[in-house]
């Protein structure tokens, strides 16, 4: 058995904290050992501290070397193409060359870095291996890097952090902290780890059988479902997103009854975005019982009587009996009941109308808000595309906010469930009607590279907004956005647009300037994106 090192030839125990004690004190009140008071005992106080710091870091006996780390895993994966490399480097480098302290007209290519990851993710390239510690470095200081940064640097990168505590983090985010999943198909293994891994390992394993077989990643969970803590039944369930069917159903109601107000909640949700469930159901007649047409009025009107308590079947159903502060207990119980109601079930409720007819009629009492509100989530919550364009009304309408849409998130996340030419085609109207000012949130939720509707639409607002003579500053962020997902092939349409314009006697001082320098620095990011892109397919065009 092998002992601790030791310093050889150590002198009396406890020398190094004598040595401390008489530096804290002062060698007038403590001198060295075998050194008297004067001038001299701080000279001899450091010339023993000298001798025992070498002691103490060379004086040590020769001991076992450590166990020689494993060889890094091999990656099947093709060669990251020498130009796509070089360009990494640069990337990973951010060095984007003169600009004193502003950019100028030099790429941010620290904001180009996720979407190289995601070109070069798709081509399925390996990376080079000396990148792999500034890969690392560059996911550790920013998170949204690294699902992207450890699917490109693959099982290399994996071996790396086990190697220095700095890049743990990559042994969290991988799916079973690194380790490999068990096939499917083995069911003995798929058992052992679900009965005996960490909980990181087991919710990854939940989550890859339910992609691809969610009958057996629920039977998994159902079998332990009973003896799981609180916290881990929270996170466990909300692994039934993926693959979430009407098969599902039992089991969530029975989550219904959970001790966990959390869990509750988490089964509600899920239940609510299956239109045929019986909670759905449930929260229909609910949700109708409070709104209906009301006939007695000049023009069909939607009248709404909020409910006047909250009862425990309405709880166990998931509704939240306490509202936020500043909200009514009423409208608080209404909305939840009308978001988690199926909305196929409106037209037959209110007259056989359509959903563009339903939301095109007055709702009395001021009830119109909240109504619609509700509406705009369960949308969301249900992906119905016919709803959203209900509520988002036209993009040219002259009030910004829709018919439905009461913010500007929630206008981006109805958006979200349109497809991604109907949703760019959206937006490029609203910016034609209303500019850029509100359309930054928009633009987020729009595919990459931007449809060339869109993209028109940016770059004509822009221009527009130069032509104001405001400074380019307000616009900054929409600048950014397009610099990352304008097409790189409108670079040659914005060449007209470098020039310094003559600027208007109302203009900001130094305005126009300002503008050519972020039009140029537009069209050399757009043609950056594009030799990128080059570079990562130099390999496939030999």
């Amino acid at each position: 058995m092998n002992s601790t090192p030791a310093p050889a030839d150590s002198p009396a125990a406890g020398a190094w904290e004598e040595l401390v004690t008489t530096a804290l004190l002062g060698t007038d009140r403590r001198p060295p050992a075998g050194s008297a008071p004067g001038t001299n005992a701080p000279v001899a106080l450091l010339d023993s501290a000298a001798v025992e710091t070498v002691r103490r870091r060379a004086g040590l006996r020769p001991a076992p070397a450590a166990p020689r780390p494993q060889p890094a895993p091999g990656d099947p994966r093709p060669a990251l193409p020498g130009p796509a490399a070089r360009r990494l480097a640069t990337l990973l480098a951010d060095r984007p060359g003169p600009g004193g302290g502003r950019r100028g007209t030099s790429p941010d290519l620290m904001e180009l870095l996720p979407q190289w990851l995601a070109a070069a993710n798709a081509h399925g390239y390996a990376p080079p291996p000396q990148a792999l510690p500034a890969l690392l470095d560059a996911a550790r200081g920013r998170t949204d890097l690294r699902p992207a940064v450890l699917a490109f640097a693959g099982p290399r990168a994996l071996w790396l952090a086990r190697l220095n505590a700095d890049w743990r983090f990559a042994l969290r985010a991988a799916p079973g902290g690194g380790a490999a999943l068990p096939d499917p198909d083995d069911a003995d293994e798929v058992r052992r780890l679900w009965e005996e891994g960490l909980f990181a390992e087991r919710v990854a394993l939940l989550t890859a059988i339910r992609a691809h077989r969610p009958a057996v990643g629920r039977e998994l969970l159902a079998g332990t479902w009973a003896t799981e803590r609180a916290e881990d039944r929270l996170m466990f369930l909300d692994s039934l997103r993926t693959g979430l069917s009407a098969e599902d159903e039992p089991f969530l109601e029975q989550a219904l009854a959970d001790r966990s107000r959390n869990v509750r909640a988490t089964a509600a949700e899920l239940l609510s975005a299956l239109p045929g469930s019986a909670l759905a159901a449930r929260m229909a007649v609910r949700a109708g019982a409070c709104v209906a047409i009301d006939h007695t009025r000049d023009t069909p009107t939607i009248a709404v009587e909020a409910p006047l308590e909250c009862d425990t079947r309405m709880e166990r159903d998931g509704v939240v009996p306490k509202p936020p502060t500043g909200r009514g207990e009423r409208s608080w119980w209404l909305g939840q009941l009308v978001e988690a109601a199926p909305l196929g079930a409106w037209p037959a409720r209110l007259g056989g109308r359509t959903p563009q007819e339903i939301v095109a009629l007055p709702v009395a009492d001021d009830w119109q808000g909240e109504l619609h509100a509700a509406w705009c989530r369960a949308a969301v919550r249900q992906r119905d595309a016919e709803w959203a364009r209900a509520l988002l009304g036209s993009p040219s309408a002259p009030e910004a906010g829709g018919p439905g849409a009461v913010s500007l998130a929630e206008r981006a996340k109805l958006l979200g469930t349109l497809d991604a030419g109907e949703r760019a085609a959206w937006v490029a109207g609203f910016i034609a009607t209303h500019g850029l000012s509100e359309a930054f949130q928009l633009l987020g939720v729009c595919a990459v590279p931007w449809a060339e509707p869109l993209g028109q639409a940016v770059v004509d607002a822009l221009n527009i907004a130069r032509d104001a003579g405001s400074y380019p500053w307000s616009f900054s962020g929409v600048m950014g956005l397009a610099e990352r997902c304008l097409d790189p092939a409108e670079a040659s349409r914005l060449d007209g647009l470098l020039a310094v314009p003559d600027e208007p006697e109302d203009a900001s001082p130094g305005a126009g300037g300002y503008w050519a320098e972020a039009f140029q620095r537009l069209v050399t990011t757009l043609r950056l994106r594009a030799a990128m892109a080059d570079e990562l397919g130099s390999a496939e065009a030999h």
